[in-house]
């Protein structure tokens, strides 16, 4: 039990090194030494762990999204009218800036990677697809239950999606440019002037 604890341990340790380094100095400047060097641990540890430096990135690009992803669903009810529930979600992109600030360099690493890794393409796109598809559904929802207009729910789910990753990209390149979690908020308010059924 406690050799389990410590290889999750080294295995933490060389995933937060690795994250720090894709962050400041790139993938492609970063190399399997260097994350040894930060994290503090052998070749031989790195390797018993992970097979290459691109199965840690992914591996990181998958533990990212499964907080993000977690949250998400936990947010969705089907107790709550869409239109709040949604509003909710905003709160996310804040918790993204102070939560998950100084890592967020990354997140850009990871679309630079899928312009020319067919592998982290794939990885980094199922996520948008599975997020439109959420969204999707939930606006569906709304309409069915008549609190949104009958708008196309795909289209308005690409919107959604847009709207989160554009505020992120944002928030990264001008990190005092606004209050990006407000941003959020009021940008979900004028789509949802447009979309919500008026009494």
């Amino acid at each position: 039990m406690a050799k389990q604890r410590r290889g999750e341990a080294t295995r933490a340790s060389i995933m937060e090194a690795a994250a720090t380094a894709f962050a400041e100095q790139g993938y492609d400047g970063t190399g399997v030494a260097e994350i040894c060097r930060r994290a503090e641990v052998s070749k031989g540890a790195f390797y018993h762990h992970f097979s290459s430096k691109q199965d840690l990135f992914m591996e990181l690009l998958q533990h990212w999204l499964s907080d993000f992803d977690t949250e998400l669903t936990g947010l969705h009810t089907e107790h709550k009218p869409v239109a709040e529930e949604l509003l909710d979600m905003t709160e996310m992109i804040r918790r993204v800036f102070e939560v998950a600030g100084d890592q967020l360099p990354i997140f850009l690493e990871f679309w630079a990677q899928a312009a020319h890794d067919p592998a982290v393409w794939e990885a980094t796109i199922t996520p948008y697809r599975r997020y439109r598809a959420f969204f999707a559904r939930m606006i569906e929802s709304g309409i069915a239950r008549g609190s949104l207009r009958p708008v196309d729910p795909d289209t308005t789910a690409r919107v959604i999606v847009s709207l989160a990753v554009g505020l992120v990209l944002q928030g990264l390149l001008d990190t005092e440019g606004a209050d990006w979690g407000q941003v959020a908020k009021e940008g979900m308010r004028m789509l949802l002037e447009g979309i919500e059924k008026k009494e």
